[in-house]
């Protein structure tokens, strides 16, 4: 990490977010210009139609058909949006939104995982795209949001095996070819952070592989001692694969920028003991730095090589070479915040989690948790705000964007919890961005309901409602559509209560 202690940047954090504007209001105007607001989906969650039109089974179809989701749910139709794209882009444009991030499904794309391209899947990106550009909304394409074809898993195991960095980048060619006339803002890979934990650590995502006593279920194929790490070491080099080809043989042409994505969570240490201290830097180290850090200095944070020691990769000369300084900005997917405090490094076998050598809870009340997901999320914005320094301070000043923001309400369409949400969080947005952020943009999480990876659908993320009981899928607004809409108009106003000494976070 670049000269920096994580101490000295804790005082500049707390004092910054205290000092100054007590009382916050703001407009569209008050973020600059090219600041874009927006909101997102991803394929398997919104664009159903799996079995149409040439697309192949992806990980998640194998993954939700065995019953592994607690609702039994699937995306076979999901909010159809293969087939209510242009319905879903004047929703958009009703919503006055600035941007649009989605994924490409690579099933649908190159249904063999490498090779010939599918005409139809080909024909229904660029339509989507074309009416994003008709309509003035720009446009931000993620790569692979958490899926892949199931042939690719089937044949080598997809993300453990390092053939996929050259598969991937292929796949990557394809888009940068046939969209990048249009598209500007490219993100390789969702939340390796996470996605690397879920898939390969504790089975919560597909492909569903862990070891005991790890997993979420029984266990019955995996090793969740060494897959997560090996899984991320390839999700790192065929970013830097899928960068230097761009940078290499479309940049001067198309001029536009490839990040990574990294799943965010601000960490308070439970108490100010210098154990705990450790214990929260720790953390940052292990969420932010075992992706991002590889980009900054070409090796991970040398905490997670001495905890996990022969268990994480090493990058050859020539890798290290090539992952050095292979991003042009940082996605953030940012929900909540994190207490932890100093735990005594486990002495048998260990997962991820174990080497971290944190206990961590989502609020001071909480029991402490081993899992990836809190079982309560109090809502935190000044966490974020933290964030967006600790990353700048951090790596070199690097452009972030806020790709994912939201919360889950119920089914209503009244949500004023999350119209509050959104509030504070942008205004926390706003602040760090007054306090020398680089943050660039912010997006909502999601434009509608979709399948979700974790609560099927049972959680209700969207703007806009999407009836799944309706075989029509009709979607209706929200509250929160309809505040956004009047905030991008530059007529929404928000003035945040005054703050106190403590921070909110304090109160949990």
């Amino acid at each position: 990490m670049p000269p920096i202690t994580f101490f000295s940047l804790l005082l500049f954090l707390c004092s910054a977010a205290h000092r100054a504007d007590t009382v916050l209001g703001f407009t569209r105007s008050d973020f600059p210009r090219d600041f874009v607001f927006g909101a997102a989906t991803s394929a398997y969650q919104y664009e159903g139609a799996v079995a149409e039109d040439g697309r192949s089974p992806s990980i998640w179809d194998t993954f939700t058909h065995a019953g592994k989701m607690s609702d039994n749910s699937t995306g076979d139709v999901a909010a159809d949006g293969y087939h209510k794209y242009k319905e879903d882009v004047k929703l958009m444009v009703d919503t006055n939104l600035e941007a649009y991030r989605f994924s490409i499904s690579w099933s649908r794309l190159i249904p063999n995982g490498r090779g010939a391209i599918n005409p139809k899947g080909l024909e229904y990106y660029n339509n989507l795209i074309d009416e994003l550009v008709k309509n003035g909304i720009q446009v931000h394409v993620m790569l692979c949001h958490l899926d892949f074809p199931q042939i690719l898993d089937d044949e080598y195991g997809g993300w453990l095996s390092p053939t996929i960095v050259a598969d991937f980048t292929e796949f990557a060619d394809v888009c940068f070819r046939e969209f990048g006339d249009r598209v500007s803002y490219w993100t390789t890979i969702d939340e390796p952070n996470v996605s690397a934990l879920g898939s390969y650590d504790n089975a919560l995502f597909a492909p569903g592989r862990c070891s005991d006593p790890f997993g979420i279920t029984k266990c019955t194929v995996g090793d969740s001692t060494v897959e997560p790490y090996i899984a991320a070491h390839n999700m790192i080099l065929a970013h830097a694969s899928a960068t230097r080809l761009y940078r290499e043989k479309y940049r001067a042409a198309q001029k536009g920028v490839v990040g990574i994505n990294v799943y965010s969570s601000w960490s308070y240490p439970m108490t100010n003991s210098n154990a705990d201290l450790e214990a929260a830097k720790r953390y940052l180290d292990f969420v932010f730095g075992w992706i991002l850090e590889p980009f900054a200095s070409g090796d991970y944070p040398a905490v997670m090589k001495t905890n996990a020691g022969a268990r994480l990769p090493s990058f050859t000369k020539s890798q290290s070479q090539l992952v050095k300084g292979a991003v042009d900005f940082v996605g953030i997917n940012h929900y909540y915040s994190m207490y932890v405090n100093d735990r005594p490094l486990d002495k048998g076998i260990r997962d991820y989690s174990a080497d971290m050598s944190v206990n961590q809870r989502a609020s001071r009340t909480e029991r402490p948790s081993g899992k990836q997901v809190p079982s309560a999320s109090p809502s935190d914005p000044e966490g974020l705000q933290f964030v967006l320094h600790y990353l700048s301070e951090a790596y070199s000043d690097l452009p972030i964007y806020v790709q994912e923001n939201g919360n889950s309400s119920n089914d209503t369409l009244n949500d004023t919890d999350r119209v509050e949400y959104l509030k504070t969080y942008m205004g926390s947005t706003l602040k760090a961005l007054r306090n020398g952020a680089n943050v660039k943009g912010y997006f909502v999480w999601a434009f509608l309901d979709v399948f979700e990876f974790i609560g099927g659908y049972r959680s209700r993320y969207g703007l806009h409602r999407v009836d799944f009981k309706d075989k029509a899928l009709p979607r209706q607004a929200r509250l929160s559509a309809g505040w956004y809409s009047g905030f991008l108009k530059n007529n929404g106003t928000y003035i945040q209560n005054e703050l106190d000494n403590t921070g909110p976070h304090a109160q949990q």
